[in-house]
């Protein structure tokens, strides 16, 4: 008998529960992703690096989702749904998954979005974000790069050098 293939899929959890999800996941042996980004705290007293989900209020979970680990993952604490449509779970992307991964733990600063449409794909050549695909956007003089999450209709924009991109189509990098 075949093994079903696993693909990726985002979790909408309670507010502020997504280390609660992930720690859940993990601790139940399945294969979880809690993309982060670095901030540094707000408190008076003392400043210090903190980890803060780079996509507030989502978990990702790696499963083939067969009817029995649907609901294992459904009962896990702060699991509010598994994101789909029209009652279907619907995977996300893996290029998708593969840039929030190269985001994943950045000191950069990273801006939450609306979901974006308009801007040309690009890849980044160099540098920490190496590999990471997303759209090019260009608000007043600086440059960045904004990943789309489709699913979640979100886009997380990282400010970089034009230098260290190439424009990319559907099939891959444009000579």
């Amino acid at each position: 008998m075949e093994e079903a293939v696993k693909q990726w899929y985002a979790l909408h959890t309670r507010s502020h529960f997504e280390k609660k999800v992930f720690d859940g996941l993990t601790g139940k042996g399945h294969e979880a992703f809690l993309p982060q980004m670095q901030v540094m705290s707000r408190r008076r007293d003392r400043r210090k690096k903190l980890l803060v989900p780079l996509i507030p209020g989502y978990v990702f979970v790696r499963t083939d989702l067969d009817p029995a680990e649907y609901h294992h993952i459904l009962r896990t604490v702060g699991v509010v749904r598994i994101i789909g449509f029209k009652g279907r779970a619907v995977p996300a992307r893996e290029e998708e998954i593969a840039s929030l991964m190269i985001l994943d733990g950045t000191d950069r600063t990273v801006q939450n979005r609306a979901y974006m449409r308009k801007g040309d794909r690009v890849m980044i050549m160099e540098g920490p974000f190496k590999g990471l695909v997303g759209f090019y956007i260009r608000p007043r003089g600086k440059g960045k790069v904004v990943v789309s999450i489709e699913l979640l209709q979100r886009s997380l924009a990282v400010e970089i050098d034009d230098w260290a991109l190439e424009k990319v189509s559907e099939h891959g990098l444009i000579g």
